[in-house]
């Protein structure tokens, strides 16, 4: 397992995200839309944050604590203006 370093969603947009799909199971793609939608509606009602783990094009893993605002079909939009696409994100809880 990887090193997973915590990161504040403000230095999210100073990274480098690969094409890469991260996970190699389409039951964990499914999963992990299905995380994200749940914590859009999380974020969008109730402000709650989720913990998102995600894989940058240089292959470190980084976890950030924040509220999702909206999943598109390639990204997934946080406060502020930061979006971190799909394909680089290992779990979301």
């Amino acid at each position: 397992m990887k090193t997973i370093t915590l990161i504040e969603k403000e230095q999210i947009s100073q990274l480098n995200f690969g094409k890469k799909e991260v996970l190699n199971i389409p039951e964990d793609r499914k999963k992990r839309l299905a995380d994200l939608y749940r914590s859009q509606t999380l974020g969008n009602l109730l402000q709650t944050k989720v913990k998102i783990i995600f894989e940058t094009a240089d292959e470190q893993v980084y976890q950030v604590n924040t509220t999702v605002w909206a999943v598109g079909s390639d990204f997934i939009s946080l406060k502020g203006g930061v979006y971190i696409p799909i394909n680089a994100i290992l779990e979301v809880n």
